[in-house]
């Protein structure tokens, strides 16, 4: 399963509280971000479910990614809390790589252990859906372990994500098969108009 693929907000179900402690910003990352990112990342590779990676990945390899993400022209945002230390952070991917699905997006969102259940996964997730309906992006994409993923699931339907279905014992991790939940919300006008002819995601592929 590639990076980014499973969207979940925790590696355990953990309470939801209305806000967090102290004050959050949310802001775009940049190449300094990247360390304290592959440590939150390692975190739910060694421990968790949130992705399907077996090996964290280094510095250089998470660096890489946010490159490529960039480049893309994808939102990737981080939320810091009122001491400047790293809460979580959330980031948009291509959902498929055929030019047909260039208008789809898949959310990815990772929290610091202490600072699950606190409000700052749906001012992230809030933040993200705003970035990419100012893109040309239409549909965004969540893809959620099935085990232990109610408050995630809860989480994308607040914020209008609708089931689409469930994939059943498609990944082996920490010695037990995971099932995924397929959810979906669209953006902006969504599918009830084509996209711009004018935009550069549209003349790419003509």
């Amino acid at each position: 399963m590639r990076a980014g693929i499973l969207s979940a907000l925790f590696s355990s179900p953990a309470p939801m509280s209305p806000s967090p402690t102290s004050p959050v910003s949310i802001r775009a990352i940049t190449e300094a971000d990247i360390p304290a990112i592959q440590r939150i990342y390692a975190h739910h590779v060694a421990h968790g479910i949130a992705t399907f990676e077996m090996t964290a990945p280094s510095q250089e390899e998470m660096l890489s990614r946010y490159r490529r993400i960039h480049a893309e022209g994808m939102p990737y945002l981080a939320a810091y809390g009122g001491e400047g230390q790293l809460l979580g952070y959330c980031y948009a991917s291509t959902y498929r790589p055929r030019p047909a699905y260039r208008f789809t997006v898949e959310d990815s969102i990772y929290l610091s252990p202490d600072h699950q259940g606190r409000g700052v996964g749906r001012q992230l997730l809030q933040a993200l859906i705003s970035h990419c309906e100012a893109g040309p992006w239409r549909q965004m994409v969540a893809v959620i372990s099935g085990e232990g993923s109610e408050a995630s699931v809860a989480l994308h339907e607040k914020l209008g994500f609708v089931h689409s279905g469930n994939l059943r014992t498609v990944g082996f991790k920490h010695g037990r098969w995971i099932d995924t939940i397929l959810m979906q919300r669209a953006l902006g006008p969504g599918c009830n108009t084509p996209p711009s002819s004018h935009h550069p995601a549209t003349l790419a592929s003509n």
